[in-house]
């Protein structure tokens, strides 16, 4: 495939390449992999903020009508939120099978043209709202929707509207068809990561200035359903822990694939960032080991 490739092949989402992974043509931005879902996040809160999007009860399919998909009355009642919190009812499978591996739904979407047409020609599985699956497409339907509300790809959104107030360099993927990669192509610097960490810490609010809507962090970072992942809820595509250390004290992650993790204890004043490329045979660090070991140096425990 001529954009995704196994070890040995050029190409932009080929994880072996030196050119893309870790770091970005060899400067200090690092690839941020899954983060850029949190960070994808954000942008959806700016763009209800501003009015350009009318909030996360909205209906998702409207956006698409350039889209000629299948009727179902299911997929047509998909809400943002359903799709913030991976509660879309797509039938999509990326957690049994590697990356590398055709079989992985992000893997064959990773390797389209139209990476938003594969997702939406996904069959249904359940109803939205209801069962949680992990699912890097639905994430890129956001791209099309910042896209759409707003008029702009979703990495010059970010440029103009988050980043600039941050005073963030960054570089970020586009798919072949020139939308932001908003599921794993963004790349940030590790101390720019721990400003993402801290304008959320702040309640949205950096410098003074209103980033976010009120009120967002904490929609975005309260458990609303149980994931797959042992010991963690998920949020508006932040985890959460709900029975690891820090569970208590309104703590929260950000987790990119390789070993990216950014997180969040508010309750400790204390932010933390990871970044590392273990992959496929190299398991990577697990953000509870990393989580309780944080805490319990911070808490001076052995």
């Amino acid at each position: 495939d001529r954009l995704f490739a196994g070890k040995g092949a050029p190409g932009v989402y080929n994880y072996y390449d030196p050119g893309w992974h870790p770091y970005y043509r060899r400067t200090r931005l690092h690839t941020m992999q899954s983060i850029s879902k949190s960070v994808t996040s954000a942008l959806i809160g700016i763009a209800i903020r501003s009015g350009e999007i009318p909030g996360v009860d909205a209906r998702v399919m409207p956006y698409f009508s350039a889209y000629p998909i299948g009727a179902d009355p299911r997929r047509d009642k998909m809400t943002l939120l359903d799709v913030l919190t991976m509660r879309t009812g797509i039938r999509w499978d990326e957690e049994s099978a590697a990356y590398t591996d055709p079989a992985n739904n992000c893997a064959a979407m990773e390797g389209k043209e139209d990476w938003v047409r594969y997702v939406l020609e996904q069959p249904m599985a359940e109803e939205p709202g209801t069962v949680f699956v992990y699912n890097s497409g639905a994430t890129e339907l956001l791209s099309y929707v910042i896209r759409k509300a707003t008029g702009m790809p979703a990495d010059d959104y970010a440029k103009v509207h988050l980043f600039a107030p941050l005073g963030i360099p960054f570089y970020w993927k586009r798919t072949p068809t020139g939308l932001a990669d908003t599921e794993g192509g963004l790349y940030l610097e590790s101390r720019d990561l721990a400003k993402i960490g801290y304008l959320y810490m702040q309640d949205g609010v950096w410098d003074g200035k209103r980033i976010l809507p009120e009120g967002w962090v904490k929609a975005s970072t309260q458990s609303a359903i149980e994931s797959s992942e042992k010991g963690f809820g998920y949020g508006y595509q932040w985890w959460v822990p709900v029975t690891a250390p820090g569970s208590s004290d309104g703590t929260f992650v950000a987790w990119g694939y390789g070993g990216q993790l950014l997180l969040v204890a508010p309750g400790r004043d204390l932010i933390a960032v990871f970044t590392g490329w273990n992959i496929y045979d190299k398991p990577e660090l697990d953000p509870r080991v990393a989580l309780a070991r944080i805490l319990a140096a911070v808490d001076g425990k052995p």
